[in-house]
């Protein structure tokens, strides 16, 4: 739904109604995650996707019925081969989408969710979106964790959803939740989207070299929150680095510390050592390495690299702590312009993240997709 959040807040406030379709559930080779959200307007224009193209036609025509009579819908596609070829759903996988009517009336708490997503302030819309009595799917409980906003139908079933959103809002995960019709934690009939707006994640690139304006550029578009750090004040500038949001003069390892004893660090944090230079990259890998977070790389030759080795463990980093260290950084893909070079180092993180191999897919067998 992020994706789609200013459109959806643009509707709202001019009191246009339009239709979410979001996805709430995936099974076997989905092309999209829970959370993925398709904008339907009244005017027919859409944003988003819930597929990457495969059902869109499908939810479209589904949107324009929920617009018109304000029934909400929870709708699978690709339950069979021939259902999945009728959407246009080929890759086997199956999506369940649930489409509702956002307007002032149905989704009041809206505003304050757009304010607490721009404003970086964790916060989870809880939705229902199968219940016994009809009268109940479609309501939103808003979440914070300190706070909470809407009412879901009885103070049972705010209780028990308010305490999982925040567990799962505190791990960034979105999901479909069981419970029984009041909220009971063992039985069903009661089944709650969960769905998680946490700030963005945060790539910290160390070296303000053209490189690293490459993978600045790719890091924004990934969706990261991009850091340019580099003690050269006369490199690290805004001007070079239009595209970050933020460019930082400071040696890299003494921000490093100070972010994270800032709790501005955090296990989804990737970092990016371009520097070259030992002075400085061997005193930010060795708080890097220390960290509990995504990934940390390190651009360099074979030499470099055998020599940085040799340096941190001079500096008592533990092998299980040098193992750690992306180093030469990226994947083999025969990169050599800057640009070319950022896809590597994107290709790394994006395979670490989700367990994939870097191999060519047309060599591969097995689902394309992984859940991690």
């Amino acid at each position: 739904m992020r994706d789609v959040l200013d459109k959806v807040d643009e509707n709202w406030q001019e009191g246009r109604p339009t239709a979410l379709g979001t996805v709430v559930a995936t099974f076997r080779s989905a092309p999209r995650q829970p959370g993925a959200a398709m904008l339907v307007a009244d005017d027919g224009q859409v944003s988003g996707s819930v597929s990457g193209g495969c059902v869109e036609g499908a939810v479209y025509e589904l949107a324009q019925q929920v617009i018109a009579d304000g029934r909400p819908v929870l709708q699978r596609y690709g339950v069979t081969d021939d259902d999945a070829f009728a959407v246009g759903l080929t890759c086997g996988g199956i999506l369940d989408v649930f489409v509702e009517r956002v307007d002032g009336k149905r989704f009041p708490e809206l505003a304050d969710v757009v304010a607490s997503v721009r404003a970086e302030e964790p916060v989870a819309v809880t939705t229902v979106v199968e219940h016994p009595d009809e009268a109940l799917i479609g309501r939103h409980l808003v979440v914070w964790a300190d706070r909470r906003a809407g009412d879901l139908g009885s103070a049972r079933m705010d209780d028990a959803i308010t305490d999982d959103a925040r567990g799962m809002l505190a791990s960034g995960r979105s999901g479909l939740l069981h419970y029984g019709p009041d909220g009971q934690r063992r039985g069903e009939g009661m089944a709650v989207f969960i769905n998680s707006f946490e700030p963005p994640p945060r790539m910290l690139v160390f070296g303000a070299i053209d490189f690293a304006a490459a993978m600045v550029r790719l890091g924004a578009y990934l969706g990261y929150r991009v850091t340019v750090c580099d003690a050269r004040a006369v490199f690290a500038t805004k001007g070079r680095f239009p595209d970050a949001d933020e460019v930082v003069v400071d040696w890299p390892h003494r921000y490093l510390v100070q972010q994270a004893e800032a709790g501005k660090i955090d296990h989804r944090t990737v970092v990016a050592v371009l520097t070259h230079d030992p002075k400085f990259d061997v005193p930010v890998l060795e708080v890097a390495l220390r960290l509990d977070i995504a990934y940390v790389g390190a651009m360099g030759s074979r030499r470099t690299h055998d020599d940085r080795l040799s340096r941190l463990r001079e500096a008592g980093l533990t092998d299980a702590e040098i193992d750690r260290l992306s180093s030469p950084i990226g994947l083999d893909l025969g990169a050599r312009t800057p640009e070319e070079t950022a896809v590597s180092i994107a290709a790394e993180i994006i395979a670490l993240r989700w367990g994939g191999r870097g191999d060519r897919l047309a060599h591969s067998a097995g689902p394309i997709h992984r859940t991690g």
